[in-house]
């Protein structure tokens, strides 16, 4: 079976339709949702019906969080609660309502794990950024392997006598250990590669391979500038930083 597997889409329409419609030629069997389907961007109501659409499995970022009530925004940049704020305001009360049951970590069978942040602390959304962080999260993984984002850059680690990673974008998955793997950004990319990043996890042959794809980025920077938001949160997307 082929899982497809996206997140970080932060409002950024143009990107998530490309994402999509390269896993569409993947023909996946189930899609899932790592979070942050909001928040940045300029259609956030359009980017999350078209995940429940999908019937992704869905876990909840900090943004998709925050603009539900259900995470201070006392600690977000300036730019990042201006989002929030602009947000909440155009969204429907069921559009709402949906980021705010959102779960913080999902287990599909024993197959693998979906989390945002950390398996630790979901709830804190802290980074997985260096092999100790991921010792934690991969000391409490029950699954061969476990998706995560939030960070917006593509990295895989290992468990091992010590933590390994890699930054390859084709991940073999050992069944008989453990692996995280940060599939990158849809809609906000900080690996310094402004193309949208998503994934495809094949089960038949134990792979995951980290896409990257061309998207109308010009379109999307001036939607954000356009609807009023931070010019910075359209600016960045040519950089990917």
């Amino acid at each position: 079976m082929k899982f497809g597997l996206f997140g970080d889409i932060h409002a950024n329409l143009e990107a998530l339709e490309v994402v999509l419609g390269e896993l569409a030629k993947e023909e996946v069997g189930m899609y899932i949702c790592l979070g942050d389907v909001v928040g940045y961007g300029a259609n956030p109501g359009e980017c999350l019906d078209r995940t429940r659409e999908l019937a992704a499995i869905t876990v909840a970022g900090n943004h998709d969080f925050a603009i539900a009530g259900k995470l201070n925004i006392d600690f977000f940049n300036s730019y990042a609660k201006q989002a929030v704020l602009w947000t909440r305001e155009q969204l429907r009360k069921d559009q709402i309502q949906w980021l705010r049951d959102l779960e913080l970590v999902k287990k599909h069978e024993d197959v693998l794990t979906v989390v945002h942040g950390t398996l630790n602390f979901p709830e804190m959304f802290d980074y997985i950024q260096t092999s100790y962080d991921a010792h934690l999260s991969l000391e409490l993984l029950e699954t061969p392997v476990c998706f995560l984002g939030h960070s917006h850059v593509p990295v895989a680690f290992f468990q091992g006598p010590t933590v390994s990673f890699t930054m390859d974008y084709d991940i073999d998955i050992d069944l008989n250990s453990k692996t995280l793997v940060n599939i990158g950004s849809v809609g906000q990319p900080r690996d310094e590669n402004p193309k949208a990043a998503y994934a495809v996890y094949d089960t038949d042959t134990q792979k995951v391979h980290i896409r990257r794809v061309d998207y109308d980025i010009d379109k999307a920077a001036k939607k954000i500038i356009d609807a009023g938001l931070p010019e910075i949160l359209g600016e960045r997307l040519k950089y990917g930083r």
